[in-house]
Parts: C-alpha cells; structure tokens; sequence
C-alpha cells in the first residue's frame, strides 16, 4: 500500500517531486528525529493543513520518500544487463552503484539510514521488494558464471551475493557520506578520488575471492 492518501495523486506531477525534494533534502540533512513535517511544508510552500492531506504523519511522508528511493534503484537494477561475462556484469554493477550514489546522494543516504537500530522499526513497514531484486539479480549473476565455469564449483552462492552486496553498499557510501568518504581517505589515500578506478580494482579483489 502507498504511504500516501489519494489527494496526493491528485496534484501535479512537479508539485509531487518538489515536495519529495524538499523531504529528501531536510531528512537528508538533520535527521529522522530532528526533522519538522511542519518545516518541509513551509519550505515547499504549502500549508501544514495540506501536507497532512497528503500524508498521515511525517513517518508516512519518510517512508513514501524512501519508497520513491526503492523505485529508482529498481530502475537502476532493471536497466543492468542479464547476461555475459561474470567480470563485465559485475564492473557494471559497481559503477552503477558509484552513479547512483553520485546522482542521488541525499537519496542514497536515507536509503541507507534505514538499516541502523533507530529506524529499524520504519524499515519494518517498507516492502522488501528492492531487496528481493538485489538478491535475485546477485544469484542469478553468480549461478550462470559457475555454469559457465568462471567461477568456482562449490561456490555458496547465497554467502557469494551477500559479500557483493555488502561491498556495493560500502562503495555507494563512501561515494554519498561525507563521514566514509573521509574513512577511505585513511585507507587509500588519493587512490579514493578516481571511483571509476576503484569500482575496477574492487572488482578484481571480488573476482579472485571467488574464482
């Protein structure tokens, strides 16, 4: 079920997504916690008493706007290729995430957000849908490269995806964060600052880990 009432699909498409931006921007920001419904209404330029026409509470307008997230990473997810080499598809899915993370890094934070202690019980009311894609995508990637022989046969391939998983939400942090981007400064140094390169060269550390 949406997170919002049907008067929001009333409005105009632009007045949807400058809403969401607005939302995006102050969770973004200050916080779950510390975030006003009542502030993003007035920087929106609405009155609280529409805002909560379209949304019950700010928790509702939080997930609607994570849910917005999950659609743009299904969109990511569904324009990667289905087929080919195991090293191309996975290069492609780290620089994806790079992208992703680049293009939408407020986005991308909130998305991440969700996996800590204090949100947990919000992420509990999301569907788990975007992870369902993630997970699927990954297995069926890792299954078709041991059919073909490039990667090993007694692969645990659920242990496999979990381990590509991890590494791209890595990834799409220190791409969005300023906490982890300042984190890999320490561990790489300059090498941090070519993402391109880096999403290579994880990728060749993933591949032997699983060859």
């Amino acid at each position: 079920m949406p997170f919002h009432k049907d008067t929001f699909d009333r409005i105009s498409e632009d007045k949807r997504d400058h809403i969401f931006t607005i939302a995006v921007s102050e969770f973004a920001g200050k916080g779950y916690a510390a975030t006003s419904i009542n502030q993003i209404a007035r920087k929106a330029g609405i009155s609280i008493g529409s805002m909560y026409s379209y949304f019950d509470s700010k928790e509702d307008l939080f997930l609607a706007v994570v849910d917005k997230g999950y659609e743009l990473l299904e969109r990511v997810f569904q324009g990667l290729r289905q087929e080919g080499p195991f090293r191309e598809q996975l290069l492609e899915l780290l620089n994806a995430a790079v992208w992703y993370a680049q293009r939408h890094p407020d986005m991308n934070n909130l998305y991440l957000s969700m996996m800590t202690e204090e949100l947990a019980p919000l992420a509990m009311r999301l569907s788990t849908q975007a992870e369902k894609l993630s997970v699927d995508y990954y297995q069926r990637m890792l299954r078709q490269a041991v059919e073909r022989g490039e990667l090993r046969q007694d692969l645990d391939i659920p242990l496999a995806a979990y381990l590509i998983d991890n590494n791209v939400l890595l990834l799409q942090l220190a791409c969005s964060s300023g906490y982890h981007q300042y984190r890999m400064q320490h561990f790489l140094a300059g090498r941090a600052e070519d993402k391109q390169k880096l999403a290579d060269q994880l990728c060749d550390i993933i591949m032997r880990s699983l060859a």
